[in-house]
């Protein structure tokens, strides 16, 4: 099982965005396939590493065709790679990305991307209610210094029902809870890349055991499952 990523892989996805037409493609998929066979194997190690601290279900390594029916870019291939790494459903919630690219636009991202309509509203509930135990984890030294602040969509004002007044309006009116991790090439070809991940992903652990208490209850406290 590879344990890194070649260099090859962003030496490739380089060339790929040069030559992004069928007949280059062609012409070089064995290459493409020896390649794609390495990084499947890091993906798969990592998420090795990530089984020893979380329960994922699935890995899913997404292909490297564009869907172009319903896009102005025509453009048949994706410039990079990306996998998925899916916890157990429907005990735990939240979900770990990490995509490959060339140029330093690598990067992880982790939390809720498309929260359905029924799990927003009641994340903006529970914020409405208390927002200390969010705070506590936004301010904590080393999930900052890992993560940041929430990146994402958010409404202009408070959604309807909520007053626009509330302390945590600047949580309460978020569409998305995401947090995102930026790497440059030379960290993603580093020995040790897929065990800074698994690190990373580790650490936001929190804000997932916080998420998921809070989407298996109701304001009660109640379970849910």
């Amino acid at each position: 099982m590879s344990t890194t990523i070649p260099k090859e892989t962003l030496d490739f996805l380089k060339r790929l965005a040069n030559n992004n037409d069928r007949d280059w493609f062609n012409t070089h998929k064995p290459e493409f396939k020896t390649i794609e066979k390495q990084v499947k194997s890091a993906y798969n190690h990592l998420g090795s590493l990530m089984s020893a601290h979380d329960q994922i279900e699935k890995i899913k390594i997404f292909r490297i065709y564009r869907d172009v029916r319903f896009s102005k870019n025509k453009l048949p291939y994706k410039t990079h790679f990306g996998g998925a790494f899916h916890r157990k459903k429907p005990e735990l919630r939240g979900g770990y990305y990490l995509h490959i690219q060339p140029n330093n636009e690598s990067f992880l991202g982790t939390g809720f991307w498309d929260p359905n309509k029924e799990d927003l509203y009641r994340i903006r509930k529970e914020f409405e209610v208390d927002d200390s135990e969010m705070r506590a984890i936004l301010s904590d030294k080393s999930f900052k210094n890992t993560w940041g602040n929430f990146v994402g969509d958010e409404l202009k004002t408070a959604p309807k029902g909520f007053d626009k007044e509330h302390p945590a309006i600047d949580l309460i009116r978020k569409k998305q809870y995401i947090f995102i991790k930026n790497y440059s090439d030379e960290e993603v070809l580093s020995e040790d890349f897929l065990e800074n991940v698994n690190e990373a992903f580790k650490n936001i652990r929190p804000f997932f055991d916080y998420m998921t208490d809070v989407l298996t209850t109701n304001l009660n406290g109640e379970s849910l499952l």
